[in-house]
């Protein structure tokens, strides 16, 4: 009878020690949860929607967005760090990752050590637009207008400490300029507070607010690479603007949470990279302004590294108080 016993509770310990290792075989068995740390919209959301379909198919299971902002992307970006580390909650990071660990005296979560990079996903270049009505016509009109009238005229950010803030920060500081800043939740809202004619400029991501500028509901100013962008070409660059060694580029990546078996993250990571070297997203991704930077998850937990530390120095010498 002991005996029995025995050998039954071996085989129980056995098949529960085996549970995490026969899941990863078989995985994905329901819908994947891929978590976009921003409100609709932005440019965070865009990639996320562009590439949930290609790799749900390629790993034969639904990706449902679900966006969960606020906090500068710290809001979803925990939520993804913390989730069960099964495959079924992926997060859609962004250059907020690094720019918060600089900004951010404490976070909930540690990005390099609570999230397991599976790989880069794109960049994109971000551009100044303002409101058609606004009076300055050109970027260095902006600029007289914004040092004849310090601290009077306003710019949105998805967020306090988000890239796009910080690029921002680093462009005044640049020019000597004195603006008012005001965060939004992402930035989907930041545009439509522009649209309203609540602030008077914006640092956009490129795909988010390529429609606005097309349909001549928003003017752009410039680009913030040191090359045009293809879906705008008579867009100057902000060098050609008169504002030299300037560079800002936004970066997106999948992540999932630490701790996800190696197979899981290696099914992910083909389903992603095939998604991101398909001839249809990248058609999709050049009519955005996106460049596709697929990479393996080593390679993207270095950028990551190099990135937080880039961040590191520009809150230093630009006197960014931490919080």
């Amino acid at each position: 009878m002991f005996r029995i016993i025995k050998v039954s509770l071996f085989a129980t310990l056995g098949t529960l020690l085996a549970a995490p290792g026969a899941g990863a075989d078989t995985y994905p068995e329901r819908p994947i949860r891929l978590i976009v740390p921003f409100s609709p919209g932005g440019g965070t959301d865009i990639n996320a929607r562009i590439l949930a379909e290609p790799i749900g198919n390629a790993l034969g299971e639904t990706i449902v967005v679900d966006n969960r902002p606020g906090a500068g992307s710290t809001i979803g970006s925990d939520i993804a760090a913390k989730a069960t580390p099964d495959g079924y909650t992926l997060l859609m990071g962004t250059i907020s990752l690094a720019v918060n660990a600089a900004v951010y005296k404490k976070l909930p979560f540690d990005a390099q050590h609570d999230l397991a990079p599976i790989t880069r996903v794109s960049d994109q270049p971000s551009i100044l637009v303002v409101h058609p009505s606004f009076p300055a016509k050109t970027f260095k009109d902006f600029v007289a207008k914004a040092r004849a009238e310090p601290g009077k005229l306003t710019f949105g950010s998805p967020g306090y400490g988000t890239g796009s803030h910080l690029g921002e920060e680093m462009l005044l500081l640049q020019l000597g300029l004195n603006m008012v800043h005001v965060p939004f939740k992402g930035t989907g809202p930041a545009l439509i507070a522009l649209l309203g004619q609540q602030i008077s400029m914006y640092m956009s991501t490129f795909a988010s607010a390529l429609p606005h500028v097309k349909q001549h509901r928003l003017r752009a100013y410039a680009v913030t690479t040191l090359k045009r962008a293809g879906p705008l070409p008579d867009v100057p660059t902000l060098a050609e603007e008169g504002v030299k060694d300037y560079e800002y580029a936004s970066w997106y990546g999948l992540f999932a949470p630490a701790g996800t078996p190696r197979n899981i993250i290696n099914k992910v990571h083909k389903a992603a990279v095939g998604a991101l070297k398909s001839p249809e997203v990248m058609r999709i991704y050049e009519e955005q302004g996106l460049n596709a930077t697929p990479t393996t998850p080593a390679e993207f937990a270095k950028y990551i590294a190099s990135e937080k530390r880039k961040w590191a120095s520009v809150v230093g010498r630009a006197h960014i108080a931490r919080r």
